[in-house]
């Protein structure tokens, strides 16, 4: 990057662990003030958030299931939820752990050697962490498999829990309710079908919406826009050049910069701050 960059990140169902190697970010989400960090923890969010860099960021990027994030740092992620923090912070991490991790990564000469080592360390802490439970494992895989579209209760039973045992187990191993987690990866499918060219109404009813003013609802809440603005914002000539955090999905958008013209900015609707 050479210039600098504002971007909207949308919900996805995933934690994310950034690992800065020497330039912050600063993160913005849901009205409070802003975040600058070099390494950067979120937990499962429902609401969107802003990055902003100055033009040039570099680090890796590791997109966690919620449950293995629980693993590695041993946190209850309800406590995390909708929250960005350092996470050499988090109440279960060895001080400066994550710090040394992102400078040995940043230190080394090829992409190569630095994803070797990240797998190495990740192994090791996922070894010496806690375990989750294989019920919330197995729940979360159906509800990813089904696109949320799974009910709560038959959820429960499949893995042979109540929907009040269900919902304390997802809050402390996956940060969200059940309920709520669903509605992420509903709103996530429904991104990736919009963004493919699926028409409002095909896409509520594949997803599981009543109807596309539900969606849109969704949406908005999410997103912090209406479909129809993310889509064209997405067509217009700087929104796939923002870089989707995961392959084939639609997670992003460039935002304008303070003063400028020419790519969308949403920064001042309801739930983005």
């Amino acid at each position: 990057m050479t210039r600098p960059r504002r971007r909207l990140e949308a919900p996805i169902g995933a934690a994310t662990l950034l690992l800065g190697f020497g330039e912050s970010v600063t993160i913005t989400r849901g009205g409070r003030a802003p975040d600058t960090l070099m390494s950067v923890y979120c937990g499962p969010t429902t609401t969107p958030a802003i990055g902003e860099h100055n033009g040039r960021l570099s680090g890796i990027e590791v997109l966690l299931a919620p449950w293995a994030a629980f693993s590695l740092f041993g946190t209850p992620q309800y406590e995390l939820a909708n929250r960005t923090v350092d996470p050499d912070e988090l109440p279960h991490v060895l001080p400066g752990r994550v710090d040394e991790l992102a400078a040995a990564l940043g230190a080394l000469p090829s992409w190569e050697a630095r994803f070797g080592l990240l797998d190495d360390v990740l192994v090791r802490w996922s070894r010496g962490g806690t375990a989750p439970s294989a019920r919330v494992v197995r729940a979360w895989a159906e509800l990813v498999r089904t696109g949320g579209a799974i009910p709560v209760p038959r959820l429960a039973e499949d893995v042979g829990w109540s929907v009040r045992q269900l919902e304390s187990r997802f809050r402390e191993q996956i940060g969200l309710g059940p309920k709520a987690a669903a509605r992420v990866l509903r709103l996530q499918r429904a991104r990736r079908l919009l963004a493919a060219g699926r028409g409002q109404a095909e896409t509520a009813a594949m997803c599981g919406f009543y109807d596309q003013a539900h969606l849109s609802g969704g949406f908005k809440a999410m997103t912090g826009c209406t479909p129809r603005e993310f889509t064209l914002a997405r067509r217009g000539a700087h929104g796939p050049a923002a870089g989707d955090r995961i392959s084939g999905e639609a997670t992003s958008l460039v935002l304008a910069a303070p003063g400028s013209r020419g790519s969308a900015d949403f920064s001042k609707t309801p739930g983005v701050g």
